[in-house]
């Protein structure tokens, strides 16, 4: 059975997982002081694939926010939910279509694309079952997230945050995406310098150093 933090006063319920993408979701969490209470989903034992969690996301993946609307899932819809709800905190633009439509195109080639090519390496089954083809797709990764990534580190990171002077939902996303890319093979710091000074900047702010510490070891 999962295991649940209780406070009082709880008005989100956030389902996590360590090493994965709601790191992101999570650092928003903290950051703009929302009452939540974070629920730990062990991969480890499958829980993401168990009836209980199946309930709750039926994709059987993390994130997922239980609101009192109702349940979200996918880290862009979360993020920009997050920062409607608490417009202080500023993360997205109250009166500019086009910045927030900008914001909007970055989390989602996280999401489609790099997000994607990550996932070839340890999730290769979602779209081959031939051994031979599985480590092709494995193979393969270093040289795709390098490139996807490359897309941001010669333009789309405009810094020090991903639109320039003011720290957006962007930043917690790419940070999460850019963790994983000595994993994949991928030296950040030789080949991708300013991703790497990005992930440093994050690691600088309180919330995503706690997280790191206590939750996503």
């Amino acid at each position: 059975m999962l295991s649940i933090r209780l406070e009082a006063q709880v008005n989100l319920i956030f389902y996590y997982s360590p090493n994965s993408i709601a790191l992101a979701a999570h650092i928003v969490l903290d950051e703009i002081g929302a009452d939540y209470t974070a629920v730990k989903v062990d991969f480890g034992q499958n829980e993401q694939q168990s009836g209980h969690f199946k309930a709750i996301n039926p994709k059987g993946r993390v994130p997922a926010l239980a609101t009192e609307c109702g349940i979200l899932t996918e880290t862009p819809a979360i993020l920009t939910y997050l920062a409607q709800i608490f417009p202080e905190s500023t993360l997205v633009p109250a009166n500019n279509p086009f910045l927030f439509a900008k914001i909007q195109e970055f989390n989602a080639y996280l999401c489609a694309t790099v997000h994607v090519a990550h996932a070839h390496k340890n999730r290769g089954r979602r779209w081959v079952d031939d051994e031979v083809a599985l480590a092709a797709i494995r193979k393969k990764v270093p040289e795709s997230m390098e490139a996807t990534c490359r897309l941001i580190e010669d333009g789309l990171l405009q810094g020090p945050w991903v639109m320039g002077e003011h720290y957006t939902i962007c930043d917690p996303y790419l940070f999460a995406v850019a963790r994983w890319l000595e994993a994949d093979g991928v030296d950040a710091t030789l080949r991708l310098p300013r991703i790497a000074e990005h992930r440093a900047r994050m690691l600088a702010r309180p919330a995503t150093a706690r997280l790191m510490a206590e939750c996503y070891v």
